[in-house]
């Protein structure tokens, strides 16, 4: 069996394991146009890249119906370039960073869907706002801040950790924050979970995920 027909079966086999309300977000940072072509040509069409430059080079290359999402940190100077085209961005980790999308989205005349990264995991290195701050920042989005931004929903990373209680303890957290948000103004996706722990966070909740090397392979 060749690399990239693997690649084919490896998606089929993780949509069936996928219940209809679940967003897959098919994670293709480090790996080919040519693959994500082969993904693409199964009907798939919601991919996530993690730098900019590499989405950007994948937009212009690619058909322009992929929806394409960002989700690995994102720098303020960066958001210039994705802002005409980015489907989503859910690493929406700070103030300033809303900020900025609002600016950029505004002059496209768009609204940019940002998802709000939440610090879940016990690792230092994670990005993410704090719980007090998530509250905080969508008290001002209500209340009128960010008008070219839309808050769709909350992401989180979980510690890289084979403890499936310590996995289920940090999604139960974001999604009783999610559950608690809503009662304000109702969220739409709660992103977790990822090639080692999908299902986990889709049985604490999750109704989208973001998978790459259980479909594409190892990155190269």
């Amino acid at each position: 069996m060749s690399k990239t027909s693997g690649i084919v079966e490896n998606y089929l086999q993780i949509k069936l394991t996928i219940p209809d309300n679940v967003a897959l977000i098919a994670v293709s940072k480090n790996h080919s146009v040519d693959s994500i072509e082969r993904i693409y040509n199964t009907g798939h069409r919601e991919f996530g890249e993690n730098k900019v430059q590499e989405l950007v080079d994948k937009y212009n290359q690619l058909p322009k119906d992929i929806k394409w999402h960002l989700i690995g940190h994102l720098q303020t100077n960066k958001v210039k370039y994705i802002a005409e085209f980015v489907e989503m961005i859910e690493s929406a980790d700070s103030r300033k960073i809303l900020v900025e999308i609002d600016k950029q989205a505004a002059k496209y005349q768009r609204k940019i869907k940002v998802l709000l990264q939440i610090k879940i995991a016990e690792e230092e290195t994670k990005y993410g706002l704090e719980i007090h701050e998530a509250k905080e920042l969508y008290q001002e989005y209500l209340n009128g801040e960010f008008p070219n931004v839309e808050v769709k929903g909350l992401m989180g990373m979980a510690t890289f950790t084979d403890d499936e209680q310590q996995l289920k303890k940090e999604f139960s957290l974001l999604k009783h924050l999610f559950d608690q948000l809503s009662h304000q103004n109702k969220l739409e996706t709660l992103s977790m979970g990822m090639s080692d722990d999908y299902p986990i966070a889709i049985s604490c909740g999750a109704n989208s995920v973001r998978v790459g090397s259980a479909i594409f392979g190892k990155r190269s």
